[in-house]
């Protein structure tokens, strides 16, 4: 498809050019009209979201975002983990939507991961925090699955000595074979802990998300206060966990997965999700149980600090969106 038959953001993205290749991934460069993106929904407990790249090479089986990538005009969402945009001119971009005034508190990867390995090649992302660093009065979050973050203690120790911040790292499996199973391309579990001790260290605010937590899989209760245990030992500022957001686009990646690596339990989660998106009131409320009896155990506390500690932690908004809200974030998020 011809560039000047698309519109929006498909338009944008067909009209970058290519950075950089390897051998499973490809880096094409995001023309954008903003990097502030504002989110509507007020349930969540965040106003607004940055995103520094479109994609995500990580790969994790149970990506919620892959479908965005049909946005830019890419119909298969398999792309999303090897066709990956890096947002262009970042750091004049965020300065005038800065300057259009901003109330409310910031989410740093909502829809990617902002330190996926493609950071290390452009930077994205710190050209972000070179900003934040300079204005003061924000509320500022950021979750990531890599330790990569730690390149840039020295900005985020200047983000929080004027603004409100807190950095999150995903730990869904301390166990390094089940976690590399699940995520292909994220650092070892233990690197992340060991992240979240250094951030803590230098006197960030920083807590640990078990996110999603996969029924059958990842909700033993062993498993579960391993991670808890470790985030304690890490000295965590909080510890949350939350269940698997399954939406019909995720299911064509999940599934096939499902049946060649935990064959036994494939036809049970498409049985649950084949009519619904969410795990059972049931279920959730089981869950909730068994992190809370956790969270005790070892003493951690389950809320982000400051504003956004309105919902127990932001890493939930996946599952608390509306119908159409991600489409139209997505679409938005140019």
């Amino acid at each position: 498809m011809q560039a000047n038959t698309l519109t929006g953001i498909a338009a944008l993205a067909a009209s970058g050019h290519r950075l950089a290749a390897k051998r499973e991934v490809e880096y094409r460069s995001l023309p954008s009209k903003s990097v502030l993106n504002r989110c509507s929904n007020p349930r969540l407990p965040f106003r607004w979201t940055i995103n520094p790249y479109r994609g995500c090479e990580i790969g994790c089986h149970y990506c919620y975002a892959t479908y965005t990538h049909q946005w830019l005009g890419l119909k298969d969402p398999g792309r999303f983990h090897n066709l990956i945009y890096s947002k262009e001119q970042v750091a004049g971009l965020l300065w005038r939507d800065l300057e259009r005034g901003v109330k409310g508190p910031i989410a740093i990867g909502t829809g990617t991961d902002p330190y996926q390995p493609a950071e290390r090649r452009f930077g994205t992302t710190r050209a972000i925090l070179e900003v934040l660093a300079e204005v003061s009065g924000l509320t500022v979050g950021i979750m990531t699955k890599s330790d990569l973050v730690l390149r840039d203690l020295d900005l985020l120790g200047r983000v929080a000595s004027r603004n409100t911040l807190h950095v999150s790292l995903t730990v869904t499996a301390l166990d390094p074979d089940l976690a590399r199973l699940l995520e292909p391309r994220a650092v070892r579990p233990d690197r992340r802990i060991r992240a979240v001790r250094e951030l803590r260290w230098r006197g960030v605010t920083a807590g640990v998300f078990t996110a999603p937590v996969l029924p059958l899989i990842t909700d033993a209760a062993e498993l579960l206060s391993d991670v808890a245990k470790a985030a304690k030992r890490a000295d965590a500022s909080y510890w949350a966990a939350h269940p698997l957001f399954l939406r019909r686009s995720i299911r064509a990646r999940m599934m096939p997965f499902l049946e060649d690596r935990f064959p036994r339990l494939a036809a049970r989660y498409k049985a649950h999700y084949r009519s619904r998106v969410h795990v059972s009131g049931d279920y959730r409320e089981w869950l909730d149980r068994r992190v809370a009896r956790i969270r005790r155990e070892h003493g951690l506390p389950g809320r982000v600090p400051g504003d956004m500690a309105r919902s127990e932690a932001w890493g939930a908004q996946r599952m608390l969106l509306p119908r159409g809200a991600e489409e139209r974030a997505a679409r938005s998020d140019a």
